[in-house]
Parts: structure tokens; sequence; C-alpha cells
């Protein structure tokens, strides 16, 4: 995919100063219909088969979610939101994880914000739980693994495609910044769906209206990525919790910054940097990325994983490198599972160390030459695995 040049944004804007400001700067994630054609590096691009490309997802339940009258939404509406909550925030970390594994060097300032970020998903997917399982559910990891390529969970930001390949300014765009997307950007046109922003706003104003009884019974915890996770005891724990997720995510109304990270860039805005290779500043016409520069990164050329995976290889070593990653994926999913269907911080700590288990396989598939596609390479393919049965 060539690069398309960001297009004015057009429309009216209605609340967000800084957001206008900084979405001016950025212009509207471009969004691919299918599963774009990345290119690896300034030259390459990935040939894909048009089998690649997935249909149009239906209507999301969030917006099913979104349609129920406020005073509808009881006990079971949170516990359904937060469960689909679960399976956003554990969508996220996938693509991140390519596209910071792809990053030859680590010591850049590139695969920094993008490795705080993942950290920062990690403990955003721990906040959900917690939240479901101080209103009585009990969080469902596995089951919620997304398919890559495919939509976000729900229905959030019908369009967007979330697929799996190296680091590239098309992936950064259409990807990353996607995903993150601040609720009130200025817009190439109406918001057709809701943003994460909005469906954590709906699960925010739920509780203050609900009130439900919170249990500490079953949360965790423990430190994830860089923060401290700690039990949901009370309304006021749940919206300062709900609000680190949509402002690590999307940042302030005021500033490009996370307030609880010491002024780290919201992940929106870091991605942003990347894009346009210069940091994000504060000008008389408002925040524009006319900064220092932030140089992109060398990157191995991972080519994006078609629907369905990587066509059988014929190689034993390749096919053994997507099932040992498969495998080690599928371990962290049902040990979080078991974090929060009482295993605690124990086995919230194991499934952390399986996580890391996962990038040798995955940086060796990177190097790995695809056939079919000369100057590319193989990923990992993020699939859960079915749980062995226990042998009596």
């Amino acid at each position: 995919m060539s690069e398309v040049p960001d297009r004015p944004a057009v429309g009216p804007f209605r609340r967000r100063s800084f957001l206008a400001s900084a979405a001016l700067a950025t212009g509207a994630p471009a969004v691919a219909a299918g599963v774009p054609v990345v290119a690896a590096g300034p030259a390459q691009a990935a040939t894909l088969p048009e089998s690649a490309v997935p249909t149009a997802p239906a209507v999301g339940s969030v917006a099913r979610l979104l349609a129920v009258a406020e005073n509808g939404r009881g006990v079971e509406w949170l516990r359904s939101s937060l469960q689909l909550a679960v399976g956003l925030e554990l969508a996220t970390i996938p693509p991140y994880l390519c596209g910071w594994w792809s990053v030859k060097d680590r010591g850049s300032e590139v695969a920094r914000m993008i490795r705080r970020i993942v950290g920062d998903e990690m403990f955003h997917l721990s906040i959900a739980c917690n939240l479901l399982v101080a209103v009585g559910g009990r969080p469902q990891i596995k089951a919620a693994a997304p398919v890559f390529p495919g939509p976000l969970p729900g229905g959030v930001r019908a369009g967007v495609n979330v697929y799996l390949a190296g680091l590239s300014k098309a992936y950064v765009r259409d990807v990353m910044m996607a995903i993150e997307a601040p609720e009130e950007p200025l817009t190439r046109g109406a918001q057709t769906s809701p943003t994460v922003g909005e469906f954590y706003a709906a699960i925010q104003e739920a509780f203050q209206t609900v009130r439900p009884e919170l249990s500490v019974r079953g949360q965790v915890s423990e430190h994830v990525g860089g923060d401290d996770l700690r039990p949901i005891e009370n309304l006021d724990h749940v919206e300062r919790a709900i609000e680190i997720i949509r402002e690590q995510g999307e940042g302030t109304s005021s500033s490009p910054a996370d307030p609880y990270e010491d002024d780290e860039r919201a992940h929106y805005y870091a991605f942003g940097e990347i894009y346009h290779g210069r940091e994000l500043r504060e000008t008389e016409e408002g925040w524009r990325y006319v900064g220092g520069p932030v140089p992109f990164p060398d990157v191995r050329p991972m080519a994006p994983v078609p629907v369905g995976g990587w066509p059988t290889p014929q190689d034993d070593h390749v096919r053994g490198l997507l099932h040992r990653f498969d495998a080690t994926y599928s371990t962290v999913l049902d040990t979080l599972d078991s974090a929060w269907a009482g295993g605690g911080h124990r086995a919230l700590n194991a499934a952390e160390h399986a996580m890391r288990g996962l990038e040798r396989p995955a940086v060796e598939l990177m190097e790995t030459p695809l056939p079919y596609a000369p100057g590319h390479t193989y990923g990992p393919q993020f699939r859960a695995l079915p749980r062995p049965p226990r042998v009596s």
C-alpha cells in the first residue's frame, strides 16, 4: 500500500479543543476495507491472495448494548459489557506485539514506546477482569481471543480491520492509530460506530447509576506492565480505573500526555509520533507534529497474516515454530483464565512468564523468508489452541 497523504479533516468539532488541533495534525487514520497490502520497507510490498479479504462484519454487540435504555442497564448489562471490554483489551495486544517484535533495535525510541503501550494494554486487560469480578462475573479470556485479521470485538470502530504484520507506517496508521483514535477527533465524515472511549464512558455511567455491590473476592493484585493492579473496592476506584484506560489510550481533553504516566504520550499520540516521524508539540496553531525527530526503525519485514493463516509450510522447522508459538500463546490465555478463577497473582505471574516465551519463536519466524513473497517473512498467527484434556 502506498502512503496516502493526510487530507484536511472536515466537519464541525463540538467539544475537545486539544483533540481538535491534534487530530488536525494527524488526519484521521486511513481504514482498509480488507487485509492491507503493507509495505515492510520503503520499496517493498507483500502480495496476498484475494481470499485474504474478509467480508464486512455485522453490526456489533457494543451498538446493541448502547441501544439499551439507560434505566435498563443493570448488573447483567455491566457483566456483558465488561466481558466485551476484556475481549477489546486482549485484541490490542497481538498486533502491538508484532509491531514491537519486528523492530530490530530494541533500544530505539520507537521500540521503547511500543513496549510501554503493550504493558499498558496488559494492565487495561487486568483492570477489565477485576471490574468484571467485582460485579459477580468471571472473565472468559481465552474464549474472547480474536481471530486475525478481523474487526475489533463487538463492532467497535466498524471498518477498522485489525491484522498482524511487521511495523510500517501504514501499519501504524491503519491498525495502531485506528484502534486508539480518540472519541471526538476531527473526522473525514460522521462516526457510524461507537468508539472504545464511548463504550467505556457508558460503562462508567452505568456503575454510577446502578451503584452495584462490589466484591473484592477473586480480584487480583499484582504489578502489571508499569502499574500496580489493585482490587476495585468502591465507585471511586471504578471511576479512576476506567479513566486510566481511556486516558492512557486517547489522552485527556487538554493534553496528549497520560496524567497517570508522568507525561508519557497517550497511545494514539505516541503512535502518531511514530507515523509522522516527529514529536508532538503545542504551537500557536494548536498541537502539531513539529518537534524533534522520531526516526522510523529498521524492521523485520513480516508480511500480513492472511485469512486462515499461512499456507501450510513445507518446512518442518517453520511448522514447528508456528505450533510452538500458538501452544505458548494458548498457555498464556489458559493461565490468565486461571488467575481470575482463583489462581490469583501466582497464576498471573505465570501467565506473564509464559508471555515472555512468545518472543523467541516470533522473532525467528520474522527472520524466515516467505516462499511466495520475496523480501518478506513469516510471523506469529496468534491462534488459540484447544486446551488438552486432563489425564485422569
